[in-house]
């Protein structure tokens, strides 16, 4: 994979080598607390979809953990 971010990295002049993340920054105003439940769904359906889990709650990285179950995940959080 890393010839893939080199090669990134190669195509944009802000990269000395590499590039991982993608540069381009499209904000979006969270107006809403439907467009704040689909934003959080979105992150929370992630590993599902990839495949690395099978339950949302189940990935570690998550705080799906605490909608779901009620727990505590490894970040505490603030519910808005």
């Amino acid at each position: 994979m890393i010839w893939m971010f080199k090669r990134a990295g190669a195509k944009n002049s802000n990269n000395k080598v590499y590039q991982f993340w993608q540069q381009d920054n499209y904000p979006i105003e969270l107006s809403t607390n439907e467009m704040i439940d689909q934003r959080l769904n979105y992150l929370h359906e992630n590993p599902v979809a990839s495949g690395l889990v099978t339950e949302a709650q189940y990935y570690k990285y998550s705080s799906a953990v605490d909608y779901y179950e009620e727990k505590s995940g490894l970040v505490p959080i603030t519910f808005m």
